[in-house]
């Protein structure tokens, strides 16, 4: 394609010093709105470009790659997550798949000691009540919560995000236990002073805090189902900042109603931006905007990602991060 600039269509406003480099390296289509295309608008962007850069909110699926023609060389994700993409249908048709991964380990790690310390210190409970003036004043038994020094953190996949959340943990003194699905390699294990467990199940019974760190595959969808969610402690908190769908929402929502787990924090949705408006009602839920990866160093870091994968293609060599179907 040398001689010729990528011509690239980037769906969602990206940060300015983003957009501004990649206007300087390729033929760039922005976005003056920051809302979602349309299906109709991303199959158009797909037919009429070399490159097109999504995110999470663009679902991307079989029938829509079926109609982008043969122009669409390298799907350039804004994210690391993929499963919004048809990664193998994309392969078949000889589209490439890249994403951003790493960038956002130490921001949502982050925000998942966050939301542990929300839920069980109360925070949003207390920030409200001295937004509303209702405060009276400090009183022994009022506004109390659990701390988290000894207690069992349970880690629901142990990658990059989970290793980083488990490192927090640690230094918090909390006791830290993890499900993989593969074992850590053991000098690794003793660097987090981390306990496999086997069984999700008994390292669910057993857990005062429940950390959802794995993505979303076919195989982890609803991995924490009623049955799963049925196993932990009553007084027990789940946080989840990975995928929404990983979790029974419905099911979570019931039992969090009825007293069966102590509370939640919870920054991702099982229907995106749809929230279960019972979780709303509850004080011991903690709920954000899907705001774990929400720097502007970590946002920036994901675009210069994109950049080297769309230049390095363009310079006819393998994105560095290039997604195949056998990771999913």
């Amino acid at each position: 394609m040398a001689g010729k600039r990528l011509s690239v269509v980037v769906t969602r406003r990206l940060p300015e010093v983003v957009e501004t480099r990649l206007t300087e390296l390729f033929d760039v289509s922005l976005r003056d709105s920051d809302t979602p295309m349309s299906r109709d608008a991303l199959v158009q962007a797909m037919a009429g470009a070399d490159v097109i850069v999504p995110c999470i909110t663009d679902r991307i699926d079989a029938g829509m790659l079926g109609q982008a023609g043969g122009r669409l060389k390298l799907i350039a994700n804004y994210g690391a997550g993929v499963d919004h993409i048809d990664v193998s249908t994309a392969r078949q048709r000889g589209i490439l798949v890249s994403n951003t991964p790493g960038v956002m380990t130490e921001d949502t790690a982050d925000m998942t000691m966050g939301l542990v310390l929300a839920v069980t210190r109360r925070i949003p409970e207390g920030l409200g009540l001295m937004q509303s003036g209702d405060w009276d004043g400090w009183a022994p038994t009022a506004m109390m919560g659990t701390r988290i020094g000894g207690k069992r953190l349970g880690i629901l996949g142990m990658g990059r995000i989970g290793q980083a959340v488990a490192r927090r943990a640690g230094v918090f003194g909390m006791q830290v236990h993890y499900h993989n699905r593969r074992r850590l390699r053991p000098e690794i294990e003793r660097e987090l002073e981390a306990t496999y467990w086997e069984s999700l199940d008994q390292m669910v019974a057993r857990m005062d805090i429940l950390s959802i760190n794995c993505p979303h595959t076919p195989s982890t969808f609803h991995l924490m189902n009623a049955r799963r969610l049925k196993l932990m402690k009553p007084e027990a908190v789940i946080v989840n900042t990975s995928r929404g769908e990983v979790v029974d929402e419905n099911a979570l929502t019931r039992m969090l109603r009825a007293g069966e787990i102590g509370g939640a924090g919870l920054d991702v949705f099982e229907r995106g931006h749809e929230i279960n408006p019972r979780l709303r009602e509850l004080a011991n839920v903690v709920l954000l905007p899907h705001m774990g990866s929400a720097t502007e160093e970590g946002r920036v870091e994901m675009g210069e990602k994109v950049i080297i994968n769309i230049k390095t293609f363009d310079d006819g060599h393998r994105p560095p991060d290039l997604v195949v179907p056998a990771m999913m």
